[in-house]
């Protein structure tokens, strides 16, 4: 019976300890959405630009982990972000919150009362719910599943940018490309498309080229800063993206998501097709894109 209570006792100290100085959060909050964790990852990096930081949200060793920190009036929170894929276009998510300065105080009043640590946590948690849905409202991904990418001859210009400077590169260089070609008679061979060459998830870099599709002859202007190249066809996951094409990268994320559920083994350089005119007047959810994922080409076939 003294053995049993010794190491009853020994549990409960050693739960204590770990509780209140080995247990790195203070508290915890979890929601489910509607949409994937790209979407999540790359809304929760925009969100972070609208709080007062100490330092921009850092993404950890994937797309699903994230941490920032957030400075409130009397307090520094620690925001430690789980995003859990359930389905191809639902997501868990987990958010582990400390407060730097006033940890151990916390995890002593929590379990016993509701604090302003907990009420602001949770606000925070919420603006950034909020914030999300009216997000996933303003566009909407159809997966197609697996397509023949459309081979092309391309006049382009490469471009460096961040994924939400994507459409800002092309807006400043559409002019003068399309402008250049017709000065030419050039003849066209579709609306214009993007080619992402290389593509870095952890800082959302992007290298990839603005291209108007044409016929290929005499009349394509030379000497000028625009390329030629031809786009070859190949099988390609493909997805419908309807809304501004700021975020049409969304559907990157979503082929991603298809490709790993389906195990597909894909190359993360997508192919976007734009159909619709921003200037046209029509609402975003009207505008169209292709997107394609390339499938990985298997070398013994």
């Amino acid at each position: 019976m003294k053995k049993a209570l010794i190491g009853f006792s020994l549990i409960i100290i050693s739960g204590l300890i770990w509780y209140l100085f080995i247990k790195s959060y203070d508290y915890t909050i979890r929601f489910t959405t509607d949409t994937n964790a790209g979407t999540i990852n790359q809304s929760l990096k925009l969100w972070d630009q609208t709080l007062d930081t100490i330092e921009s949200i850092k993404q950890n060793e994937s797309l699903y982990r994230l941490t920032q920190k957030v400075r409130f009036v009397d307090s520094i929170h620690r925001y430690q972000w789980k995003i859990n894929p359930l389905t191809d276009s639902t997501s868990r998510v987990v958010v582990n919150i400390k407060d730097v300065q006033h940890s151990l105080i916390n995890k002593v009043k929590v379990p016993f009362s509701d604090t302003n640590f907990e009420k602001r946590s949770r606000k925070t948690v919420f603006d950034f719910m909020e914030n999300l849905k009216d997000h996933i409202g303003k566009f909407k991904i159809s997966i197609i599943g697996e397509a023949e990418m459309p081979s092309k001859y391309v006049a382009y210009i490469p471009i460096k940018a961040t994924q939400f400077q994507k459409a800002g590169g092309m807006m400043k260089n559409d002019s003068y490309i399309s402008q250049t070609l017709l000065n030419t008679n050039a003849e066209f061979d579709g609306p214009p498309m993007i080619e992402i060459t290389k593509w870095n998830r952890k800082n959302d870099s992007l290298e990839y080229n603005f291209c108007y599709p044409v016929i290929r002859s005499d009349q394509l202007p030379m000497g000028t800063e625009i390329q030629y190249k031809r786009i070859f066809g190949k099988k390609a996951l493909k997805a419908i993206y309807n809304g501004n094409y700021i975020t049409s990268d969304r559907a990157w994320y979503a082929l991603i998501n298809y490709a790993n559920t389906n195990g597909i083994e894909i190359e993360p350089k997508p192919i976007e097709i734009f159909f619709s005119n921003p200037h046209s007047g029509l609402g975003e959810l009207n505008w169209k894109a292709e997107i394609y994922l390339p499938i990985k080409e298997d070398l013994n076939e």
